[in-house]
């Protein structure tokens, strides 16, 4: 694919240029593409390819807080393996190393050849990085190799030099790269530059700071000190904000349900187009029981939501016995916009209904909408007209407010415009203002026991609910050294007796009921009917209730789920490392 569209591109600029006519082919290529801005803007447009695309919607759908229809094989005990692993791709890589290494034409500008330089150096340092937090070491290129280049058989380089030479790319990216603002909010820009390094550096702090046996930890405050400082850079002169416009109970989901990236917040995004056919398979994927992973929330994760006044719900007496009903009631009010609850209501044909949790898609209760538009219109193929964002605001602040934690310097006037900030658009109205001073201990031992400090544990939290559903949970376990948390139980909301139905949104209308053995009848019309038997057509039921005949919903728990230190990396495909015995395998695989 790179090779035919550098092809396309050539041709297109060699057409335009009458004057390279006389000029040699090869030579008239190199310069048609090296020697106009034209021809940089267009060959630097090949490297988006690389982002994620509009299913980033999905990309957490391997993630502690995700109960789906089946376990993933990565976190299965003994399923995963060598030989069917992937990513040890490199075809992106080549193409951009192409184009640093010859935009040297003294044509074009030094100020543009530099703007161009520096786009290239952002996608070199955002493949590596993605290369590095799949593998760990891998092989530093920085030039494209030929065929029979001895280098395409070296062996992997340490993990210093590697993100030593991915920060010195994408220093010189924030430096360089002139545009500031991108009305499209599809263009990569200066600061989309400096939110890339804040998120890169956030992680290789943290990572060094908690995976001790690396022994980089001496070096890891001075990453966590450049995460703050680029994020600083894009609070301070991005011209960026939190969308409130809408108020507490509508902004934040309206982020992700636009067509057009809210401009405000959104710093740039994969754009739908339905003049071009160009759209994404939210609706299908987060409605349908056949097509996608029926992913859902699991209660554990759910009870991390504040209430309202921002105390923690698991301070609540008896919070563990109650009903959907009563559990979502005055909690933190991005619970709302991220499940189906309370009014929640879809179109259907131009009018509005109901739209309680569907178990025909949901296993837990606590099924998405974050991703989601109401028209079920958009429910079948892919049909979603949605920009998914890829860099936004919100994680910006995000990671000054962890890594000024993690570095024990941050104040409560940091927390004000953080942490606080993000609160106070989703409707939480107390301890916005001042850094928190009480550990939580449902947090610390559910999630976190090895951390004792309440404001470190309270930016995991905000983060957890903030980002869910934008693809960086895997990421944040895996850097905080907390893999264990794969292992928790997929549990759902808590049923206290068999065979009466409930009605989850109270609407007047019953919605689901749970039965063991013969289904009941006469059944109540509307009502889906689930049996949580032991065992259903002589074979284990995997839709359970805790306690037998009461208590929260399990699901899949017959399988094991097994997290061990060698799946903080993946093995190097089995092929590729037979095809080069030097790049040598990742502990325990």
């Amino acid at each position: 694919m790179k090779k035919q569209y550098l092809y396309l591109l050539l041709m297109f600029v060699v057409l335009a240029s009458c004057d390279l006519e006389q000029l040699p082919e090869s030579t008239a290529s190199k310069s048609a593409v090296f020697g106009s801005e034209s021809g940089l803007k267009l060959y630097t447009n090949s490297f988006y390819g690389i982002l994620p695309n509009r299913s980033t919607h999905r990309a957490d759908d391997m993630s502690d807080y995700l109960c789906r229809r089946d376990v993933p094989t990565f976190v299965m005990q003994n399923a995963y393996s060598a030989e069917i692993s992937s990513g040890w791709s490199w075809g992106d890589l080549r193409n951009i190393n192409y184009f640093i290494v010859n935009n040297y034409n003294e044509a074009v500008p030094e100020a543009t050849r530099k703007h161009y330089q520096g786009i290239a150096r952002f996608f070199r340092a955002y493949f590596y990085f993605n290369k590095v937090k799949r593998f760990g070491d891998v092989p530093w290129i920085g030039s494209p190799l030929d065929v029979e280049d001895p280098e395409l058989y070296k062996g992997r380089d340490p993990r210093t030099l590697v993100m030593d030479s991915v920060l010195a790319d994408i220093n010189y990216a924030c430096e360089n790269i002139s545009t500031t603002s991108d009305n499209t909010r599809s263009q990569v820009t200066k600061f989309v530059a400096y939110a890339l390094k804040a998120r890169i550096c956030l992680h290789e702090g943290t990572f060094r700071k908690y995976h001790t046996d690396l022994g980089l930890g001496g070096s890891a405050n001075a990453w966590l000190t450049q995460a703050a400082e680029a994020a600083a850079k894009v609070m301070n002169e991005g011209g960026f904000k939190l969308h409130e416009g809408e108020g507490t109970d509508k902004s934040y989901r309206s982020l992700f349900i636009s067509a057009a990236p809210n401009s405000s917040e959104i710093m740039m995004a994969a754009i739908s187009d339905l003049a071009l056919s160009i759209l994404n398979d939210a609706n299908w994927y987060w409605t349908s029981g056949t097509y996608g992973d029926k992913a859902s929330f699991i209660r554990t994760f759910i009870n991390t939501y504040l209430n309202i006044d921002g105390t923690p719900f698991t301070n609540t007496p008896g919070y563990e016995t109650m009903t959907f009903m009563d559990e979502v009631k005055n909690r933190d009010k991005r619970l709302k916009q991220t499940i189906r609850l309370g009014d929640y209501k879809r179109v259907s044909g131009g009018v509005q209904v109901p739209a309680p949790p569907l178990f025909s898609y949901t296993f837990t209760g606590y099924q998405p909408i974050k991703w989601t538009l109401d028209d079920m219109y958009y429910d079948t193929r892919d049909l979603n007209i949605n920009a998914i964002s890829m860099f936004r605001f919100a994680e910006v602040l995000l990671v000054y407010a962890e890594a000024k934690a993690e570095l024990g310097t941050l104040t409560d006037d940091d927390w004000a415009k953080t942490i606080g900030a993000l609160r106070k658009r989703a409707g939480i109205t107390g301890g916005l203002n001042a850094k928190p001073t009480q550990v939580d201990p449902y947090l610390q031992s559910v999630y976190f026991p090895n951390i004792s400090d309440p404001v470190i544990l309270e930016v995991r939290r905000e983060r957890g609910i903030e980002l869910c559903l934008e693809g960086f949970r895997f990421d944040d376990i895996v850097r905080w050294r907390r893999g264990e948390l794969m292992e928790q139980e997929w549990n759902g909301f808590y049923v206290p007796e068999l065979v009466t139905p409930l009605d989850l949104n109270e609407d007047g209308i019953k919605d689901v009921a749970f039965y063991q053995g013969t289904r009941p009848s006469p059944t109540v019309p509307g009502v889906t009917y689930i049996d949580v038997s032991p065992t259903v057509g002589g074979k284990t039921n995997t839709q359970l209730l805790k306690e037998g005949t009461k208590g929260e919903i399990t699901w899949l728990n017959t399988i094991v789920r097994k997290w061990e230190p060698k799946n903080y990396y993946y093995p190097i495909p089995e092929p590729d490392r037979l095809a080069n015995p030097n790049l040598g395998q990742n502990p325990g695989w």
